[in-house]
């Protein structure tokens, strides 16, 4: 069961990977993220003027649970690197959706989005790769 999560999300990041490549920003993905002692996050995409720290997740169901490590590696990267912190979080057979993390809502020993948040205050691929305003 965890290795076929584990595919489907290696999958997901590969499929985010060439959405970026797509539209002409760079794009690597950090293999192995969350399994080493460093903050990592699971993609780095930029073009010349903005550079995104994004932490991938996919779900069937109609909340996302998110370990608060996955988070704080997140905010710590992102301020070291100086890149933007998002989530990228995919339901299924739903488009991307990107949220900042300051939606994300504590659960306990984690944080949780619900598709519902996710569409009222996510914002689409489309939406975060604009360059008006930066």
């Amino acid at each position: 069961m965890k290795n076929s999560r584990k595919i489907k999300g290696t999958a997901a990041e590969r499929e985010l990977l060439h959405k970026f490549w797509s539209v002409g920003w760079a794009c690597l993905r950090a293999a192995g993220s969350g399994s080493m002692k460093y903050p990592c996050v699971d993609l780095l995409a930029g073009n010349k003027v903005r550079k995104l720290a994004i932490e991938c997740k996919t779900s069937k169901a109609l909340i996302k649970y998110m370990s608060k490590d996955d988070i704080y590696q997140l905010q710590k990267f992102s301020s070291l690197f100086g890149a933007e912190p998002w989530i990228a979080v995919k339901f299924d057979k739903k488009e991307w959706f990107f949220i900042s993390i300051e939606d994300l809502r504590p659960s306990g020993n984690s944080f949780a989005i619900d598709i519902e948040t996710v569409k009222s205050r996510g914002l689409l691929f489309e939406e975060v790769i604009k360059d008006e305003g930066y």
